[in-house]
């Protein structure tokens, strides 16, 4: 513990104090299972969620600022990038990216959900995301994955040993695979020390979920802690 504080220490005094503390990568499920108007609560609540006071708060909690980016996803061969990284170092930078999201249209509509694929997917755009301390992706869904390869052959071949993979579940409960879908997440698809839950019931509950959501992950204290298992050298 001792050693850690002092790592993180180190990398503080030797970082400017405006480096990028934490890029953040929103998945959004655009599987058949979500018609078009849960699409557009989906899409309407991440953007209300984003310019939310507390959220923005979070957001502009210290002089680090977050990188954001946004994709979405559903076939094995099918996610596309919504908001291109952006670094939110402004209220202006995160109006504007809110607007960005606003104005997107559904790339998909009639695909499975591969969620494996979605994840190598976010974990190759990790890639290119500005430097910063820490990297999180959130897997936002209705359902199963029912196409390809599961979350935990994702975990194993591409490369998150320092990704954190943290879960929005809409908990719509309309087909008898959903009533399981929260034990699926914890099982399969939360991934990385620290990583977390939550629930919308329904996506008329999006925008509360993904505001409590958004709203832990940005807060300083929450991404300041330094696990062992990320320390390098």
């Amino acid at each position: 513990m001792v050693r850690a504080a002092a790592i993180l220490a180190a990398c503080v005094a030797a970082s400017p104090a405006t480096a990028c503390r934490l890029a953040l990568l929103l998945a959004l499920d655009v599987s058949s299972s979500v018609d078009a108007a849960e699409d557009q609560l989906q899409r309407g609540g991440l953007v209300a969620a984003l310019i939310a006071p507390e959220v923005q708060a979070a957001f502009f909690a210290n002089d680090s600022p977050v990188a954001l980016g946004v994709y979405e996803w559903s076939g094995r061969y099918n996610q596309e990038v919504v908001l291109d990284w952006v670094v939110i170092d402004s209220e202006a930078a995160l109006v504007t990216a809110a607007e960005q999201i606003a104005a997107s249209t559904r790339s998909h509509n009639e695909f499975p959900t591969a969620m494996g694929y979605a994840l190598g997917f976010g974990a190759q755009m990790l890639e290119r995301a500005p430097s910063c301390l820490y990297q999180t992706i959130d897997m936002a869904g209705d359902g199963q994955n029912n196409e390809g390869f599961g979350p935990q052959l994702a975990y194993r071949e591409f490369a998150f040993r320092d990704i954190t993979v943290n879960g929005l579940v809409v908990n719509a409960a309309e087909f008898t695979s959903e009533t399981m879908l929260i034990e699926f997440y914890k099982r399969e698809v939360l991934w990385g020390p620290g990583a977390f839950l939550e629930v919308a019931q329904g996506f008329e509950d999006y925008e509360r979920a993904m505001r409590r959501k958004l709203e832990r992950e940005l807060t300083p204290p929450v991404i300041g802690t330094l696990p062992t298992a990320r320390i390098k050298g």
